[in-house]
């Protein structure tokens, strides 16, 4: 049975789905990596379709966008059949957003360091509570350091939230990559975007172990 990874958020332009996509990629070297595309703009297929024309090797990431009333079923059948299944969800809380938290192992909430982008992230974290998922923060297009970085990482802790250690920063590399349908661990995999991802990899290994 697959370890399931969601990725969920309400606001948009959180980064979920360079998230998932980076994600996946990291873990296909060794593991049947799955995507499922909820999000109705469907990024993250467009992603997969470029990947699919990439004239180089790249390890092979089983995808599908299936929703809507078929979507349990779907869920099922994906876990069955891989290692790990990574879900990218719609920017709102709805039906086929909590079947994919109430499916998953961890949630994962990006947000870039602003408030706006934290208070989004409450609906999201309390439906992983209600569903009783881990859910954890993951800071994205975060400077090294900055007041207001600091500001939202005290604001989560004060508000209860569980916050990944790890984060990613505002890097070119992963728009690059993403644009060429690969994740920054191949494109550039001696790059800073490469090892902050795989840091955060090991990091959510370590809280689903």
């Amino acid at each position: 049975m697959a370890l399931v990874i969601t990725v969920a958020q309400q606001k948009g332009g959180a980064g979920k789905t360079m998230l998932a996509a980076n994600l996946a990629a990291a873990m296909a070297t060794d593991r049947r990596v799955c995507l499922l595309d909820i999000d109705p703009q469907r990024s993250l297929k467009r992603w997969h379709e470029i990947r699919g024309k990439q004239g180089r090797a790249l390890p092979a990431i089983t995808f599908s966008d299936v929703s809507g009333w078929r979507l349990r079923t779907e869920l099922e059948r994906l876990m069955a059949g891989h290692d790990v299944l990574i879900v990218d969800t719609p920017p709102q809380v709805d039906t086929e957003a909590k079947l994919a938290i109430r499916s998953a192992h961890l949630v994962l909430v990006p947000l870039q360091p602003s408030p706006p982008d934290l208070w989004a992230a409450e609906g999201t974290v309390q439906l992983a509570r209600t569903e009783k998922r881990p859910a954890r923060l993951v800071l994205n297009r975060a400077p090294t350091s900055s007041k207001l970085r600091t500001t939202v990482e005290h604001d989560a802790e004060a508000a209860g939230y569980a916050v990944m250690a790890n984060t990613l920063g505002n890097r070119a590399g992963f728009a690059n990559a993403f644009a060429q349908g690969m994740g920054a661990v191949e494109a550039a995999p001696k790059s800073v975007a490469a090892q902050e991802i795989l840091a955060l990899l090991r990091e959510i290994e370590g809280v689903v172990a």
